[in-house]
């Protein structure tokens, strides 16, 4: 196992009817930015039980962030923290609200020429303005890591940022929000989530025996529940375990002393900006095709995967691989999630060779667990997911 460090002060709040103790999460002299996605949560309830927990605070609304969350848009909010005087920040969506307010949590205090430059610069963000969430939808982590990705619809990027001043203060997650989220946004959450454990997992053995289990239980979970999650949101059981999972998928603790891959989210983030595929969907279908790709340097943990998570129990090292494979893409298409480019767009002529030359121009040269994946093998694996 490699050497680590690992701190996470996001405090957690799970469980049923929870949203009301963040009453006593936020400093009662705050003046609070309360942002949201399309009014989802105007529907489903949970906007009154938000404005109910901050009814002793001074709050300012601003709604609409889109799923990608946009960068024009989000400087309008910026306008709104500095012009209002805002002194901290409350998510309540789902990724794309929370990434969003970790981006301005960022740029409210970033002195440089433009907020962009902190996701183009891959400048580490050590201090933000305090925040915290109220997951609506579980999928992608962002309630308890220090991640976050920003879409700009003007030049069709989608980059990443992060850093140890922009982990949530606190994030409540209650179950019972999922049994308004739609079918399509369930399937995309549980695909997300099970292939940010793949990240983190689906790369060679060094000997992290815990963190490969810690990784396997989750999967293991996320595949048990997600039958029951897609047929009846409305299952308690399941449907804390799917939140929880999301959760721990990506929260820091199962790539902690191991290799990461993110290969996937870098080609599948470009599919995304290009084309408006749904984030999950990008992943469903790079992540076969990148485990093919690479099958001999993964084999051997993608026969573990097999075995392990699939019972998959006879056959050699490279059967076991295959099937790995094999069970993820048939995984996929039970969710309802294509795994073919060409089943999303008829345009997608000439998309490996842009993403190679993106790539290229920005200065990725090296991607996936051992950094040997160079622009020309990312534009292989993208024709193969054609």
């Amino acid at each position: 196992m490699n050497n680590f460090q690992f701190k996470n002060p996001t405090k957690i709040i799970f469980g049923k009817d929870t949203i009301k103790e963040i009453t006593t999460e936020i400093p009662k002299d705050a003046k609070v930015l309360l942002l949201f996605g399309g009014g989802s949560i105007k529907k489903n309830g949970v906007y009154n039980q938000v404005k109910e927990a901050l009814k002793t605070v001074e709050v300012v609304e601003f709604g609409g962030i889109p799923a990608n969350p946009e960068y024009s848009l989000l400087l309008d909010a910026l306008k709104v923290i500095k012009d209002e005087k805002i002194t901290y920040l409350l998510a309540v969506g789902g990724g794309s609200v929370i990434d969003g307010t970790k981006f301005l949590s960022a740029a409210v205090l970033y002195d440089g020429e433009t907020p962009w430059d902190i996701l183009t610069n891959n400048i580490r963000t050590e201090k933000g303005m305090p925040f915290g969430t109220v997951l609506t939808m579980p999928a992608t982590g962002s309630e308890m890591n220090s991640g976050a990705v920003i879409t700009r619809r003007e030049t069709k990027e989608k980059l990443a940022m992060g850093g140890p001043g922009l982990f949530p203060e606190f994030s409540v997650l209650d179950p019972q929000v999922i049994t308004s989220i739609p079918q399509r946004q369930l399937a995309n959450g549980l695909a997300d989530s099970f292939t940010h454990v793949l990240e983190q997992y689906m790369t060679y053995p060094v000997g992290g025996l815990l963190q490969d289990r810690f990784a396997e239980s989750i999967l293991q979970t996320i595949i048990e529940v997600a039958p029951k999650v897609l047929k009846d949101p409305t299952d308690y059981k399941a449907a804390a375990n799917y939140m929880w999972s999301c959760t721990m998928a990506l929260n820091g603790l199962i790539q902690q002393g191991v290799p990461g891959d993110w290969a996937v989210h870098g080609i599948g983030h470009e599919l995304t900006a290009l084309f408006g595929i749904d984030h999950a969907r990008t992943l469903a279908i790079i992540a076969p095709s990148h485990y093919a790709f690479n099958f001999e340097a993964k084999k051997e943990k993608l026969a573990q995967y097999a075995e392990r998570v699939w019972n998959v129990t006879t056959g050699s090292t490279d059967k076991k691989a295959q099937a790995g494979i094999d069970k993820t893409v048939t995984f996929f298409h039970e969710l309802g999630i294509d795994t073919k480019l060409s089943e999303y767009t008829k345009d997608y002529e000439g998309t490996a060779e842009i993403i190679a030359k993106r790539f290229t121009e920005r200065g990725w040269l090296g991607l996936g667990e051992h950094q040997s994946l160079s622009p020309k093998n990312v534009e292989e694996i993208v024709k193969m997911a054609y």
